[in-house]
């Protein structure tokens, strides 16, 4: 029994990170980009690090989140403001404001990330997705 519990057990488990009061992103025109601290619980082990996310604009009330990492072969993307489009310096793959795939040889436009308003603040649940795939499939 004992040398099958690593096949059944979670490897890690994922929070919200904080990436600061939502008004701060109420009148945004553009994406912005943040850094939020992201924190993984291996084990024993809590490891926290430094992630960018983009936020958007607000629609309908509420604040969308992408992840900066291009699903195509894992480069950050850049918001370039003057062309109003997310590009990836690695292999040049083209994103719309929102997200959406233009160009390039990613098969997927831009993934998003869980959100949510919390006691005025806003929250991103930071997850990694599969690569080279045309469908968002979370991996960790």
């Amino acid at each position: 029994m004992y040398a099958l519990d690593p096949l059944f057990r979670k490897t890690s488990t994922r929070s919200w990170s904080d990436a600061g009061p939502e008004s701060a992103f109420d009148t945004l025109s553009q994406p912005a980009e943040q850094v939020i601290p992201v924190q993984r619980v291996d084990g024993w082990r809590v490891i926290t690090s430094q992630k960018p996310i983009y936020v958007l604009p607000p629609g309908a009330g509420e604040h969308r989140v992408l992840s900066p990492v291009c699903p195509h072969l894992g480069c950050d993307v850049e918001w370039q403001g003057g062309e109003k489009h997310f590009f990836c310096p690695c292999h040049g793959s083209v994103f719309a404001e929102d997200g959406r795939l233009l160009s390039g040889p990613a098969p997927r436009g831009l993934d998003y990330l869980d959100s949510k308003d919390q006691e005025g603040h806003l929250l991103v649940q930071y997850e990694y997705f599969r690569m080279l795939v045309p469908d968002r499939e979370v991996i960790g």
